[in-house]
């Protein structure tokens, strides 16, 4: 997952760089625009992300703040908190412009974590996240793709700044040990389409 968080690090660096002095050094254009919006999308202001559920799928689980390791890498669940999903805290925030990126675990070691069955998303499902504001950001899943963690397309995953989105990370394919552990990413892509009230 090293490869990934790296260059998510990279992505959002360069947004913040974007709208701290106007100059455009992330890509523009058809190539970052991968799939029609909704013709009205709604468009939240920032509020941290505490829980997601993706009913289809039987993921229901705490969001928490992750930050950077102490390589510059983005941080991943450990801990206690293992089993949990990780929201990198410097990027969007889900239902801000651009790709909120949340990374979860497929598996603990022992059995199935909070991202086991995220590979079995298919576009139309749905993918609620519960903010602390008390909103809940619904997202709908465009597509759910997997990459060779050397060759991941850049621009086709973190490059689309046109509509709040949703970037869900975990990892698939081989098993290959060591510290590469499987062989492949696999990435859920999804767009806000309407946000609700959460439950009280």
């Amino acid at each position: 997952m090293s490869l990934i968080i790296a260059v998510m690090l990279l992505t959002v660096t360069g947004f913040a760089y974007q709208r701290l002095t106007g100059v455009q050094v992330l890509p523009d254009g058809p190539a970052a625009r991968f799939w029609a919006a909704p013709r009205d999308f709604p468009v939240l202001r920032r509020s941290e992300p505490v829980r997601i559920r993706a009913r289809s799928v039987q993921i229901d689980a705490p969001i928490h703040s992750v930050g950077n390791a102490q390589n510059g890498a983005i941080d991943v669940p450990t801990g206690d908190r293992f089993n949990e999903a990780g929201w990198y805290n410097k990027g969007p925030t889900p239902g801000e412009y651009g790709p909120a990126v949340i990374v979860g675990h497929v598996d603990n070691g022992t059995g199935p974590s909070v991202f086991h069955k995220l590979s079995r998303l298919r576009p139309g499902n749905r993918v609620e996240i519960t903010r602390t504001d008390g909103t809940v950001a619904v997202f709908q899943v465009n597509t759910s793709k997997r990459y060779d963690r050397h060759d991941l397309p850049v621009d086709e995953v973190f490059g689309d700044f046109s509509r709040p989105g949703l970037r869900l990370i975990t990892c698939g394919g081989r098993w290959v040990g060591g510290t590469t552990g499987y062989a492949d990413n696999v990435v859920v892509f999804a767009s806000l389409v309407k946000s609700r009230p959460g439950e009280r």
